[in-house]
């Protein structure tokens, strides 16, 4: 007969069911594992996952469930059949293999699968002009700002769409060549000036200058059917630096009796420091220290003199580079005669454009006359023979102290470009009109920023027009609505000029003309006044601080930032751009 012996019952002295932690082995004791759910159904997918290292998913799911390790439709799972998560799949799997190592080093290069363009290779495409037009830089250190037409021979636009570095890579030189014995005092970047904040009151009237002519009210009629063309004007309009200014160099003298930190500069310099975030292209501004004094000068020659186009462009209008950044040891072949098309070409023909169309726009004959301001033209000299243009320069102070107890003073020139007949004294500041315009060269060239053809949408589609220039432009347009802001300007005219034939940029149309109130216009394009005054006042600081002497301020080519710099004395002056060749002794006057 068998026997029969009853199991060893291993019984729990802590009352608790199941058997007690002291009586398992050490090998079964799990009181360092989490307690992990888990259904009867769910598989087991993979032992390592190495397809899922993007993102910071840098693990390998060890002995997880296919629910669990993977997601449905992602890689390497299936993911359940009828479409609901597995018991216990959202729990955070406590059996995760971590790396210990750092793997910073590791980038994944490319996870995407090959494409194939149809259609075969990209077709390279040729645009040919057949005049060119080339401008003389004017507005020199004290002279006449303008630029003179002169003909060129036959251009040929470059190819696009075979130099994929050229779209990729756009490495843009700095306005000023940055010498290796200059010390870089700061680094500002634009999120931190977008930040800035100061809100200033409303200007002192210091003194007015020049004589001002009506504005043409047959221009605000114009349409694409009514086209007029425009006209060469040669008129003298002077565009000289702060340290030159003569009327500035008396207003020192009033002020410096009440020994307050006064700034001085011009509303085109100031324009652009206080819309520095919106900017692309690189400029500088030379900064001079003499006691509690600074001058903010523009450079001969420099990006002041001209005016862009489609800086703010996805794609903006490019020069010819002779270097490959990807591959430094290649030639480029750079034509002689650059495009007609290109950035430096664009830049030289819209400030033609503006120029001509603010002389052509006024009238110079009576009725209505002209009004002359309290003085006349500082810059126009007694043997000055020339006709002057249509110009009013408005010195206005304001004051940029944040609390009672400072006494920070900025100075500027302002200027305006023309009045608007039977809306106040011109004289009292009520009417003035300042003159820009937009410039279309080609719809379908490199560089247009998707802009609409002018002549079949302006009338019919004008916001889709506008809208457009506001973000091909918005740099340029931000700098224009401030400097009628600064100048107190009640409407600003804006002209849109196209050529008359694309390939040829040596004659213009004149296609519409709008006209908009500076304040209103500043709304549209989310401009504020109270942000370029903080980034001023930033600055100011910024230069007070340092002794006396001579500093430039550069934005850089291809970051968004600006930097100071400490420079000699002897740094931007007329003995080191006499050596230039294109250093002009005798500025030719505006065209």
């Amino acid at each position: 007969m068998s026997s029969f012996s009853l199991p060893t019952i291993n019984d729990n002295p802590d009352g608790g069911w199941g058997p007690s932690s002291s009586n398992l082995p050490a090998q079964f004791k799990f009181k360092d594992i989490p307690y992990a759910p888990y259904s009867k159904s769910d598989k087991l997918g993979r032992f390592a996952d190495w397809n899922d290292i993007s993102g910071d998913n840098r693990q390998t799911n060890i002995g997880l469930t296919s629910a669990q390790g993977t997601t449905r439709g992602g890689p390497g799972g299936r993911g359940r059949r009828d479409g609901q998560p597995a018991f216990g799949s959202g729990t955070a799997s406590a059996f995760a293999y971590f790396h210990a190592e750092d793997e910073s080093s590791f980038s994944l290069v490319d996870t995407k699968t090959g494409t194939t363009r149809r259609g075969g290779p990209q077709t390279r495409g040729r645009m040919t002009g057949r005049g060119g037009q080339g401008y003389n830089r004017g507005a020199q250190r004290g002279g006449r700002g303008g630029f003179m037409g002169g003909r060129g021979g036959a251009q040929r636009g470059g190819r696009r769409g075979w130099r994929d570095w050229e779209k990729t890579n756009r490495f843009r030189e700095s306005s000023v060549a940055i010498s290796p014995e200059w010390a870089m005092l700061d680094e500002i970047e634009f999120h931190r000036l977008a930040k800035l904040r100061l809100e200033v009151d409303e200007p002192e009237d210091l003194d007015t200058y020049g004589r001002l002519f009506p504005y043409d009210k047959t221009y605000d009629r114009i349409t694409t059917k009514s086209e007029k063309p425009l006209q060469l004007v040669d008129r003298i309009k002077y565009n000289t630096t702060t340290s030159d200014d003569p009327v500035i160099q008396e207003v020192m003298s009033v002020l410096a009796a009440k020994d307050t930190a006064t700034v001085y500069t011009t509303d085109v310099i100031l324009s652009v420091l206080m819309c520095a975030p919106r900017s692309v292209y690189p400029w500088d501004i030379v900064i001079v220290r003499e006691g509690n004094k600074l001058f903010f000068d523009k450079r001969d020659g420099g990006p002041f003199d001209t005016v862009t186009v489609n800086e703010n462009a996805a794609d903006p209008p490019q020069d010819p580079s002779a270097v490959n950044p990807n591959n430094p040891n290649e030639k480029v072949v750079v034509p002689e005669t650059p495009s007609i098309n290109s950035a430096t070409s664009l830049s030289l023909e819209a400030t033609y454009i503006n120029q001509n169309f603010g002389f052509q726009s006024v009238i110079e004959t009576p009725p209505p006359p002209p009004v002359d301001l309290a003085k006349p033209n500082p810059f126009y000299g007694p043997d000055e023979t020339e006709p002057l243009a249509s110009c009013g320069y408005r010195y206005r102070v304001f004051d940029l102290g944040v609390t009672e107890d400072e006494d920070i003073k900025i100075c500027v020139r302002t200027e305006v470009d023309a009045y608007s007949p039977g809306q106040g004294n011109p004289r009292l500041g009520q009417g003035l009109v300042t003159i820009r315009a937009l410039n279309e060269f080609d719809p379908r060239s490199q560089g247009a920023g998707g802009a609409p053809d002018w002549r079949t949408k302006l009338d019919s589609q004008r916001g889709a027009v506008v809208a457009t220039e506001m973000k091909n432009n918005s740099c340029k347009l931000a700098k224009w609505t401030v400097q009628s802001v600064l100048a107190g300007a009640d409407l600003m005219k804006i002209g849109y000029i196209s050529r008359a034939n694309p390939r040829d940029n040596t004659r213009h149309v004149i296609l519409s003309t709008t006209s908009t109130r500076p304040t209103d216009f500043a709304a549209q394009l989310n401009v504020s006044l109270a942000n370029g005054w903080g980034i001023v006042r930033t600055v100011t600081d910024l230069c007070m601080k340092q002794p006396e002497g001579k500093y430039v301020l550069i934005k850089d080519p291809n970051k968004p930032v600006i930097r100071l710099y400490a420079v000699p004395s002897t740094a931007f002056t007329v003995e080191e751009d006499e050596d230039d060749p294109g250093f002009d002794e005798e500025p030719e006057s505006a065209a």
